[in-house]
């Protein structure tokens, strides 16, 4: 999608007093309503309350995704900001009467009609600003969330003490009026489809899982996110209890407290919004959730202060704003087109899931235990989220491995700019060692790049998993095939299918790495079969590997193959006892150079022995 000349801040604004209102609203019932009942049913009350502004979001996401199919984005959210001012009043005579169940009843209204546009509201954010500023416009849209969400309970805790029920009436009227006003100057580019998703909340939820499996890495990533909105939900609701029954604060100081942490997530999502456009933020995703998971340790462990348990909530509310917006982001650049409404839709709902699980939690473990141990048990769950995110997400992996393989390797890589041109690439490198592969695609671990794997290896299910987070192309094998020249054709069809569909592929013309340090290809026919029939969209690109003969990784000096799982637990211990800092380290250089119109000559000029040939001088001439 082109970007356009359209500015965020009315959506912001717009999402600003939305999400003021419903958490004011929804702190003020529990400020409010728990004063109309026993100290011993206090956590119930806040937990019904919390849970009935996000119930609407599990059954009601697919409603809202398909309402982005039909009707305009703007409008949507329009009509929503002004069915909010009823429902406002709806809570006010609650409180006038006051009625827990109407109390409730109009926080169940605000969380539907927060539901129904909520897809709406965060798919302008791509049609605003573009593909290109999604990082950007997702960082604002997250910090202007958490910042209101939380400043909706400062509010709350502040005027329910200090001023008359007449200010607040007002206050809950004031922000819905602005929060409409603001709707009305929205302005977007808007993508339209007609699509039909199931309105079913369990046809739809399960519907838009297997959709969202043809992206890979999607899934795991959703669920990351909806833990952590489950830890967002269940750490809002524990300070309101856990400041005055643990640490003896008023509502007002207990305002000042959520200040702090709305303060910390705000700058945390603006300055990852503008870091993730020069840094490649989501590789950092599981270290910064293991600190959360200390943080939240440390809450549990450590005896606070008042003063001392306001630093540390806006200490992890900034680490919080810089684990959530790579994830985000990635969630715009995954999804193209207008199926991005429905993924935002099945984000909701299984956020809003997580979210409704952190009132079960909340009242579960305060039911039994002191309210300090829902810091342990988030802490324990968030020590684990970092694992399932890692094994699952291609780009993380790759990641973890560039910091890894860079305490012994020194890697130069030149050519980058060609990968990341418009449409398919072939990348065919020289092969000197076991390692090129992993020195490869740790190097571009933010690129889209999908091996050719021997497809008996996806029959185990622990391969297969690590093979389809990589999106790999399975493919016959054709030294243990008796049918030869047909498997060799499917082969073929594999690849050139993978190309015209736009993806980028690594093919080793020799097929197996180097036995005496020079590339031979000898009498292979992959390579050649594929450049005689590429695809228009195909960019063509050699690579020099150079630096990685005579490592432990390499045959030089033995007579097979180095065993992979061996060699890799030698060299990560090495590296781990303090091998690296005595030995320099290896210097690999990795050239890569177009050569689309060379090879589709040496393809259709020569036969295949002299096109091999051709090949093998090429990788050749640069080795050392």
């Amino acid at each position: 999608m082109k970007s356009n000349t359209y500015n965020y801040h009315p959506l912001y604004l717009t999402n600003l007093w939305g999400t003021i209102n419903d958490n004011f609203l929804k702190t003020l019932s529990c400020f409010v309503a728990i004063k109309w009942v026993d100290e011993q049913y206090q956590s119930l009350v806040v937990s019904i309350a919390a849970a009935m502004l996000v119930l609407p979001y599990v059954f009601c996401s697919p409603l809202a995704g398909r309402l982005t199919q039909h009707y305009s984005k703007r409008r949507i959210v329009q009509v929503a900001k002004l069915v909010e001012l009823p429902i406002v009043l709806i809570a006010i005579l609650g409180f006038v009467y006051q009625s827990i169940a109407v109390v409730i009843l109009a926080l169940f209204l605000m969380g539907l009609q927060s539901s129904l546009y909520s897809p709406a509201k965060y798919g302008l954010v791509r049609e605003i600003g573009g593909v290109d500023d999604v990082s950007r416009g997702m960082g604002g849209m997250e910090s202007i969330s958490f910042f209101a969400m939380l400043m909706g309970t400062v509010i709350a805790g502040v005027v329910v003490d200090t001023t008359s029920p007449l200010t607040q009436y007002i206050l809950l009227l004031v922000f819905a009026i602005l929060g409409l006003l603001h709707s009305l100057t929205i302005r977007a580019n808007e993508e339209r489809t007609h699509s039909r998703d199931r309105v079913n909340p369990l046809a739809f939820l399960r519907q838009s899982h297997e959709k969202a499996k043809k992206y890979p890495g999607l899934n795991p990533i959703i669920y990351t996110l909806s833990v952590f909105w489950w830890l967002a939900a269940t750490v809002q609701i524990s300070v309101l209890i856990y400041c005055q029954q643990a640490l003896g604060m008023d509502s007002m100081t207990t305002g000042f407290t959520l200040c702090a942490a709305a303060i910390g997530i705000s700058l945390g999502c603006v300055m990852a919004g503008y870091v993730g456009k020069k840094h490649f933020l989501l590789g950092w995703v599981p270290y910064l959730g293991w600190g959360i998971s200390f943080l939240l340790f440390m809450i549990f462990a450590v005896k606070m202060s008042p003063w001392f348990f306001g630093v540390m909530m806006f200490v992890m509310s900034f680490v919080c704003g810089f684990f959530k917006i790579p994830l985000d982001a990635e969630i715009q650049r995954l999804v193209r087109g207008s199926e991005l409404n429905t993924i935002l839709a099945y984000f909701n709902q299984v956020s809003f899931i997580f979210i409704l699980l952190a009132s079960a939690t909340f009242a579960l473990i305060t039911w039994f235990l002191p309210v300090r141990y829902i810091y342990l048990f988030a802490s324990l769950v968030f020590f684990c989220v970092p694992w399932y995110i890692v094994l699952r997400c291609r780009p993380m992996v790759c990641y973890a491995c560039h910091i890894l393989w860079r305490r012994r390797y020194h890697v130069t890589f030149t050519g980058l700019e060609h990968l990341r041109t418009p449409g398919a690439h072939l990348l065919m490198p020289n092969h000197q060692a076991v390692m090129d592969p992993m020195l490869i695609f740790s190097e571009l671990y933010d690129m889209q790049l999908r091996p050719l794997v021997d497809e008996a290896y996806f029959i185990t299910d622990a391969t297969s998993r690590i093979l389809n987070m990589l999106n790999a192309v399975p493919v016959p094998n054709l030294r243990k095939s008796r049918d030869g020249v047909e498997q060799a054709e499917r082969l073929n069809n594999i690849i050139l299918d993978t190309l015209r569909a736009g993806d980028n592929i690594l093919v080793y013309p020799s097929g197996h790495i180097t036995t005496d340090g020079r590339e031979t290809i000898g009498n292979r026919q992959l390579a050649y079969n594929v450049c005689r029939q590429l695809p228009d969209n195909t960019t063509v690109l050699l690579a020099h590997i150079n630096g990685l003969w005579g490592s432990s990784w390499s045959r030089k000096g033995k007579n097979r193959t180095p065993v992979f799982a061996t060699t890799l637990l030698v060299s990560i211990i090495k590296m781990f006892t303090g091998y690296c800092l005595f030995h320099k380290k290896r210097e690999v250089t990795i050239d890569i150079v177009p050569m689309t119109e060379q090879v589709k000559h040496w393809a259709q000029t020569l036969n295949r022995q002299d096109f091999n040939k051709q090949l093998e001088n090429w990788y050749n001439s640069s080795l050392s």
